[in-house]
């Protein structure tokens, strides 16, 4: 029979006057754990910043998209912005007697000035209603990006190999003279 003999190691002073033990457990106690996913993290960054929760999922490619809907939605609102302050003004000089009609029609933008003043109000009227429709654009889209960065991160995890299987396995019972279908599913290896 043979027996074994304990592990030693034999530190010389000089070693370890010289700091080659301190370098070697400073080395060991650098290497850290990789933090686990986390969905919650990426759902409250994607609400703080829209696209955040999605590059901390990984999924650079969707950044762009998030940020062209908001884009959009932002341009849109802007333009019927625009758009609704030059209807009001034109509205409010068509019917403003406190100054002559060629000082009104001087101050109005020319699109508005050969049209009657009840055109111009249901112009105004139509794009105040589109720049509430690109504020809830834009929250719908916010929204959708923060779930987005929800489902994402909940599925990082999610394994999908080929050891998950489902079949579908017809049989007949001859005694009762019955067909089944059964499903089996296979978890694992």
């Amino acid at each position: 029979m043979v027996a074994q003999k304990k592990d030693t190691v034999t530190v010389s002073q000089q070693q370890a006057a010289s700091g080659m033990l301190k370098d070697t457990a400073a080395k060991a106690d650098s290497v850290k754990k990789k933090a686990p996913h986390s969905a919650r993290k990426a759902t409250i960054r994607s609400a703080i910043i829209p696209g955040w929760g999605q590059a901390y999922n990984k999924k650079y490619w969707k950044v762009p998209i998030v940020w062209g809907a908001l884009g959009t939605c932002i341009g849109f609102f802007i333009y019927n912005r625009n758009e609704y302050v030059d209807a009001r003004d034109a509205y409010r000089l068509k019917f403003d007697t406190t100054i002559s009609a060629t000082e009104a029609l001087a101050r109005m933008k020319p699109k508005f000035r050969p049209v009657d003043p009840e055109g111009i109000r249901v112009y105004r009227n139509g794009v105040r209603q589109n720049v509430d429709y690109s504020v809830l654009a834009f929250l719908i889209s916010w929204g959708l990006n923060v779930v987005d960065a929800t489902v994402d991160g909940h599925l990082k995890e999610f394994n999908v190999n080929d050891n998950l299987s489902m079949r579908i396995n017809p049989s007949y019972i001859p005694q009762t003279r019955q067909a089944s279908l059964s499903i089996v599913m296979r978890f694992g290896k």
